[in-house]
């Protein structure tokens, strides 16, 4: 079945950017999405919702969750998770320095419908484009970013845990750090017995694989990193299938000369398996890649994503692209486990 696109916001007045989405009890969509002048220029921010009740054909005008910003104190990449009491949680830095430093992390709590919402809290979690707050079987919270290294300069991933409903937070724990990689933009993914795999994007861009991490004891430490057969992945976004196999969302970042129009223009999803999440040799892992998206734009800019899975199995991601707009807008895609293999 050929994938289906939606125009979940296209306003060509501002750069809209870094989406994700979240199903919520009663089947309605809600999609975070930050605004700016630029990809390039945040001397303009704002985060804004837009809702959907007929699984993302037609959305609602911009809801704002945030007031405007100007200058240095900017918000940056949001994300959505939803709770096992049904509520809805939003995550997002907000930047305090050039050249992206400086991130604090905040939060706001939403009701089971996303209609009310309370935020932003301040945490004392640390740096930048967070992962979703992950809530573990047990309760634990996750919550991951990531931040220069002060013993090699590189990045390095790190994470924060509460046992109390994030009334008190422990942290940093060390995700993944290595001198001479830069790791970022965790995406972090419970497995059925437990296991905690922390995708990972390397950003020295080279197009170099996908790393992971792996935690036997809820997060307090964890193994590798380890490469993953995902050349070239940014921003991964992981998560469990009904089928028990697991989906990855990413930008595929060849890298090279130049920076927008020439490092990217494609989006992928990846199939694996539970197996190949836990297997540290990268030849011990199998991945099947499958074009979503193409930015044709000259100045194509594309790939943070989120994406959800219906009862009926249908698969709905959200992602950013430039492509036919004068600005970045943020577009929807159904597509089903079947079309990436032949069963």
């Amino acid at each position: 079945m050929p994938i289906q696109k939606f125009t979940i916001s296209r306003d060509d007045s501002i750069y809209e950017a870094w989406p994700d989405v979240v199903l919520t009890k009663h089947g309605k969509l809600i999609c975070v999405f930050s605004e700016c002048t630029h990809h390039g220029d945040r001397s303009y921010t704002r985060l804004v919702l837009k809702e959907s009740m007929d699984r993302g054909r037609t959305w609602s005008q911009k809801i704002p969750l945030t007031e405007g910003t100007k200058g240095l104190l900017y918000w940056d990449c949001a994300r959505v998770s939803r709770l096992r009491d049904d509520r809805l949680a939003i995550v997002c830095d907000k930047v305090h320095g050039e050249g992206e430093s400086g991130g604090k992390i905040y939060l706001w709590f939403g009701d089971t419908q996303g209609e009310k919402w309370e935020g932003p809290i301040e945490t004392p979690v640390t740096g930048i484009v967070p992962d979703k707050l992950c809530e573990l079987p047990s309760g634990r919270w996750i919550l991951a970013a990531h931040d220069k290294s002060e013993r090699h300069g590189y990045l390095e991933q790190r994470m924060w845990y509460s046992d109390d409903k994030g009334k008190s937070w422990i942290g940093p724990v060390t995700v993944a750090s290595r001198e001479g990689l830069n790791l970022c933009e965790a995406s972090i993914l419970p497995l059925p017995d437990g296991t905690l795999v922390a995708f990972m994007r390397e950003n020295s861009g080279e197009g170099w694989d996908c790393y992971k991490s792996i935690s036997v004891n809820n997060g307090e430490s964890w193994e590798g990193p380890y490469r993953v057969p995902l050349p070239g992945c940014h921003r991964p976004v992981a998560g469990m299938l009904k089928s028990g196999r697991i989906l990855i969302t990413y930008r595929f970042m060849q890298g090279g000369k130049g920076w927008l129009g020439t490092w990217t223009q494609n989006f992928f999803a990846a199939l694996t398996d539970v197996e190949s999440a836990r297997a540290r040799d990268r030849r011990e892992q199998w991945t099947r890649i499958m074009p979503i998206d193409f930015d044709r734009s000259p100045v194509s800019d594309l790939g943070y994503s989120g994406w959800v899975q219906f009862e009926d199995g249908e698969i709905y991601i959200v992602n950013y692209i430039v492509d036919d707009a004068p600005k970045a807008q943020i577009r929807g895609y159904s597509i089903a486990e079947k079309d990436f293999i032949l069963e």
